[in-house]
């Protein structure tokens, strides 16, 4: 019994001396995602409304999934995610340690989050997740789905938006309820809709002035990629459920998923012809269709909106063995 209480209590302390590790000294480690991902662009205006410089804390620019673990270990302080709501991997981290928090973002954060992306303040209610006790404020996104137009053709366009908005039952993820008529132009704004689509959203009903893409499509194909995100994301298991659906109701097409670094990588992807479908937050999908940010100078012009997938709400975790209450605490 004593030797079991003596590993117990070593255990314990290595536990309380990683977190230390975490959020203690001159640097808290803070999770930002992978360099390619909407996550990281986030992150970085983020720690820009605080006013936190890369010299202020330690980098970790990891997929959710990795970070998360970072997280429970405490080799992480903070990590930043873009996700749905609730999130599951959230629920499993608070599962493990019992202390997870979520962190508000100020009003002059928020701000300048709003000023200078396409994201819009969001409340995450405290009905969210079971160890809420009061309502947390932070911005919100939508994801999307992309489409080549070098290889997606009219009717491939058309049942891929069909299936999403009449076949979505049939995906059990969390998101998928959110694939409804209603909701099927969110995020398109600004953005070229693909023919297929556009054909599809009119015979609903549904009115929009977006343009319309042009299709340069040179080889009919059969077998097709969906580029989503991190295995511990959202992207990853909802896209793969997507998949199943558009290969139950689609005739002789065969669509995989494959992981990315998600929204960068898979509009940079189809630019360069190596997916044909991508799943992106709809601010990093302006910005590659119209030549901005990461990607002034080398726009993605064979890219185009298919439909709406599910609103992405900016998660920030900690634990509240760090003591970390906001951003605030980091400098």
């Amino acid at each position: 019994m004593k030797k079991t209480r003596i590993i117990g209590m070593m255990t314990s302390l290595i536990g309380i001396l990683l977190l230390l590790a975490a959020c203690g000294g001159d640097e808290t480690s803070i999770a930002i995602g992978p360099p390619t991902s909407g996550t990281n662009t986030l992150s970085k205006l983020i720690l820009e409304g605080y006013d936190i410089s890369e010299g202020d804390y330690k980098k970790f620019e990891e997929g959710f999934g990795d970070a998360k673990d970072g997280v429970q270990d405490g080799n992480i302080g903070i990590s930043i995610g873009i996700l749905g709501l609730p999130a599951a991997n959230i629920q499993e981290l608070h599962a493990s340690t019992g202390d997870v928090e979520l962190l508000s973002l100020s009003d002059d954060a928020i701000a300048h989050i709003e000023e200078n992306s396409g994201y819009t303040r969001y409340t995450i209610s405290k009905d969210s997740y079971e160890f809420m006790d009061e309502d947390v404020e932070t911005v919100a996104a939508y994801a999307i789905l992309m489409a080549n137009t070098n290889t997606i053709s009219e009717e491939l366009g058309y049942q891929l938006a069909k299936a999403m908005i009449e076949n979505s039952g049939e995906i059990t993820h969390s998101q998928g309820p959110q694939m409804t008529l209603d909701n099927a132009l969110n995020g398109s704004e600004g953005l070229p809709i693909h023919p297929g689509a556009a054909k599809y959203y009119q015979e609903q009903g549904l009115e929009f002035d977006n343009p319309i893409a042009e299709l340069n499509i040179t080889d009919e194909k059969t077998e097709f990629v969906l580029g989503t995100g991190s295995s511990g994301g959202t992207y990853y298991p909802l896209g793969g459920e997507m998949v199943n659906m558009w290969n139950n109701n689609i005739d002789d097409v065969s669509v995989t998923h494959t992981e990315t670094d998600a929204s960068l990588q898979n509009m940079a992807d189809i630019r360069d012809g190596n997916q044909d479908l991508g799943m992106s937050v709809h601010d990093p999908a302006g910005q590659a269709v119209h030549g901005k940010g990461d990607f002034e100078g080398n726009a993605v012009e064979n890219a185009a909106f298919i439909g709406h997938i599910y609103p992405e709400v900016a998660q920030i975790i900690t634990r509240e063995e760090t003591g970390i209450n906001s951003f605030e605490d980091v400098k």
